[in-house]
């Protein structure tokens, strides 16, 4: 079945202006919008992971034309199609520019909070934020052996706090080096909340930045991003004192998720958490293992 996103299918960009096509996960679009000015035109296209066979030509043809890429690294034959980013590179025309930027994850500000692919279904979540929580994976592990375990607390301290943080830099710098893209992983080394909603929801501070240094690599003039609106703003995850207090933050804590404007309890997100991984086991397993170094650094193993 084609893409839904019918508004970018047979769009036909002005032919005055260079074209600008992105492409990557959910934050390739505020990418487009960070990026996008009057010497540029843009078009807003479906994210990799909701691109179907039935777009790959009005894809192709938006390529055809278009003078810069920017795009994250993506696989060749990405869930079985050519979107690949060598793969749509290729589609470009020979004067054309690819410019790359990683995949941008921060865990520092939020040391609990996981990504975990179950093995059954690459694309589950849990309801109500699709976040996983470390205290939240040992705690449903802990229940196959005693059903009455309580739910696993930890006081972190600062150092645990940095260490989460060092690492989830050195992760993205390794991503950085790995496929050549602009630098990112500099903005983090005095991380605050605004730069990240959640570990994977980069704010407007993050945006501005990487717009003008992907600006600069496409040898495009350096006009400041106008961004009319917060991007990435529909999930906004709990700030913990401990936190704000290792990197010195002003903002107050808070004790609850905002998820479309609207509050969610950590006691109802664990809840629902909890319900869910005895129905997807192999959740828990999976992160468990891929995210083992963290969990004991947090305590947890």
């Amino acid at each position: 079945m084609a893409n839904q996103h019918a508004d970018w299918r047979g769009v036909e960009p002005g032919s005055d202006r260079p074209l600008i096509v992105t492409h990557g996960n959910c934050q390739a679009e505020s990418v487009r919008r960070a990026v996008a000015a009057s010497d540029v035109a843009t078009v807003r296209i479906p994210p990799a992971h909701e691109l179907a066979a039935d777009d790959l030509p009005h894809l192709n043809r938006l390529l055809a034309r278009a003078r810069f890429f920017i795009s994250q690294p993506v696989r060749d034959d990405y869930r079985g199609l050519a979107i690949g980013t060598r793969q749509l590179a290729a589609q470009m025309p020979a004067h054309s520019t690819t410019v790359m930027f990683p995949v941008i994850r921060f865990a520092g500000l939020y040391p609990f909070h996981l990504i975990v692919r179950p093995p059954s279904d690459l694309g589950a979540t849990p309801p109500l934020v699709a976040y996983h929580d470390a205290r939240l994976l040992r705690t449903a592990f802990d229940r196959r052996f005693d059903p009455r375990s309580p739910v696993r607390r930890v006081d972190l301290t600062t150092e645990q706090v940095m260490t989460v943080g060092l690492r989830s830099i050195a992760e993205l710098q390794q991503r950085e080096q790995r496929h050549s893209t602009v630098l990112v992983s500099d903005l983090f080394t005095s991380p605050s909340f605004p730069q990240m909603r959640t570990i994977n929801h980069p704010g407007n501070p993050v945006w501005l930045v990487v717009a003008a240094r992907l600006r600069r690599a496409l040898h495009l003039a350096e006009i400041p991003a106008m961004l009319d609106h917060p991007l990435l703003d529909s999930v906004h995850a709990p700030r913990l004192p401990i936190v704000a207090d290792t990197y010195g933050l002003p903002d107050s804590p808070t004790d609850s998720w905002l998820v479309n404007g609207h509050r969610v309890s950590c006691g109802e997100v664990e809840d629902a958490h909890l319900r869910w991984y005895e129905d997807h086991p192999d959740a828990v397993d999976a992160g468990l293992a891929r995210h083992a170094d963290t969990l004991h650094g947090l305590g947890l193993r």
